[in-house]
């Protein structure tokens, strides 16, 4: 009776663990170059969105003050605009226009650019 117990109670084989070690091994091979992507992709759509915003917010202050904010741009400057941690943007103005550049930590020297004649953004993507 004991014998036939323990028949019925085996475990797994060594065989089947390296199997299906082996499996877990190739999704995570497979997995982990795309997370990368996603969040690298992630960052700049940080970058782009924070572009926007602080356009908005640059044609908002120009429509209130007749001038455009320069030099490095931060949360509520200017007002109402909510920056990304990681994120670094800049204006320079001209006589009725602005162009912002800006950049994030995890992106290295990859650079976004807007200008508000043709109100594109260009650049990227991040590396």
């Amino acid at each position: 009776m004991n014998r036939l117990r323990l028949r019925a109670e085996g475990g797994f084989t060594l065989i089947e663990l390296l199997v299906v070690i082996a499996i877990i091994g190739i999704l995570a091979a497979i997995a982990i170059p795309q997370f990368a992507t996603y969040r690298k992709r992630g960052y700049g759509s940080q970058v782009k969105s924070d572009i926007r915003n602080v356009a908005t917010a640059e044609e908002a202050y120009f429509a209130a003050n007749l001038t455009y904010i320069s030099g490095t741009l931060n949360s509520n400057t200017p007002t109402g605009f909510r920056k990304t941690p990681g994120v670094t943007l800049s204006a320079a103005i001209g006589s009725s226009t602005f162009q912002l550049t800006a950049s994030h930590a995890m992106c290295g020297s990859t650079t976004w650019t807007y200008s508000s004649s043709s109100g594109a953004i260009s650049g990227g993507p991040c590396l």
